[in-house]
């Protein structure tokens, strides 16, 4: 089979498009006949670049840290699944040999794409315990997206931030793709007054077409004063940041209202942030950071997604053979709409 393998770090040329041998699925493991993978500018693109050495990837590294296709293969011991069905995988799973319960598993796990092969490949092997079924009105395409960043989003908004109907909720980087899933989560399926910003005129107004309510462009606008005048003065509920720019932050952080909650799943733009300790104890704010999900909201995302609640914004979809020119593409325009690799394209 063919695959995308970087053996050193580097710039997107170490990462080639070759001849690999075809994955045996282990007991308790199924073979994914990959249709989709995203390229992801930290998990595959910096990490390929090498700036991401804590993660200790295993090199020769197949990267890919999700994937969504069709069962080729079970090995030994799976009921779960049979040929043919529609399936993603995505993220940290045990490294080991597993059942189908792996709710006692205690031994090394790890993210597909890092620790073990990924997703830009023909064929990839995972637990069986760890693939989810797809809605049949939901392409691979948009699958692999909606795993990647929507139960992330999920989790911010709805399971940490606990954002409520009616409520503020200021959106950071409303052209990337967990502020654009962020925004039709809180808007589409939460019911709450979505304020988007971004650094321009144009990535800002994305978030109105994605349905907020009000966008502002920190570039041109003064953040904090733009939010007040929105809010009546009250401030926002949340703030959803997954950048950390240093310099914009401070302000957005200023625009958070009594009880306030901050919930944030990345830092590309910092990671150091200053914050005002007197605003965060006179206004009672929660600061909380978590780049996980829940195993539980997937199939709810997938629902949402599948129900048009959220739409995914793909920029390209190439096949597997310019994996090279995706990492190139994605190092060129960071806030593009994902990219999506199909091997099964020409």
């Amino acid at each position: 089979m063919k695959a995308a393998v970087f053996r050193q770090y580097g710039p997107p040329d170490v990462l080639k498009y070759e001849d690999v041998p075809l994955p045996e699925p282990r007991p308790g493991e199924v073979r994914i006949k990959v249709h989709a993978a995203t390229v992801n500018r930290v998990l595959d693109v910096a990490l390929r670049r090498g700036a991401q050495m804590q993660r200790n990837a295993n090199l020769p590294c197949i990267p890919g840290v999700d994937c969504a296709g069709v069962v080729d293969a079970i090995g030994e011991g799976v009921t779960l699944w049979k040929v043919g069905d529609r399936v993603a995988a995505a993220g940290g799973m045990p490294l080991e040999v597993v059942g189908e319960d792996i709710s006692g598993y205690k031994g090394p796990s790890g993210m597909m794409g890092i620790k073990r092969p990924g997703g830009f490949a023909d064929f990839v092997c995972v637990p069986s315990a760890v693939t989810r079924a797809l809605p049949e009105n939901l392409s691979f395409h948009q699958a692999a997206v909606v795993m990647r960043h929507c139960p992330t989003a999920w989790n911010l908004l709805v399971n940490i931030a606990k954002l409520q109907k009616d409520e503020w909720v200021l959106i950071m980087g409303a052209s990337g793709n967990l502020g654009a899933t962020g925004i039709q989560i809180a808007k589409n399926v939460i019911g709450a007054k979505v304020i988007c910003t971004a650094g321009s005129r144009a990535r800002a107004d994305s978030g109105l077409e994605l349905g907020a309510d009000h966008a502002i462009d920190y570039s041109t606008q003064d953040l904090l004063a733009e939010v007040m005048k929105i809010t009546g003065g009250k401030g926002v509920n949340v703030l959803y940041d997954n950048i950390a720019n240093p310099d914009i932050l401070p302000q957005a952080f200023h625009a958070l209202g009594m009880d306030g909650r901050l919930v944030t799943a990345g830092a590309h733009g910092g990671p150091n942030v200053t914050i005002d300790f007197f605003h965060l104890y006179d206004k009672r704010i929660m600061i909380k950071g978590s780049p996980g999900s829940r195993e539980a909201d997937l199939p709810t995302c997938f629902e949402a997604a599948a129900q048009g609640k959220v739409k995914v914004r793909i920029a390209h979809v190439l096949p597997l053979s310019q994996a090279a020119e995706a990492h190139r593409l994605m190092e060129s325009d960071p806030g593009m709409g994902k990219i999506v690799l199909d091997p099964t394209l020409g």
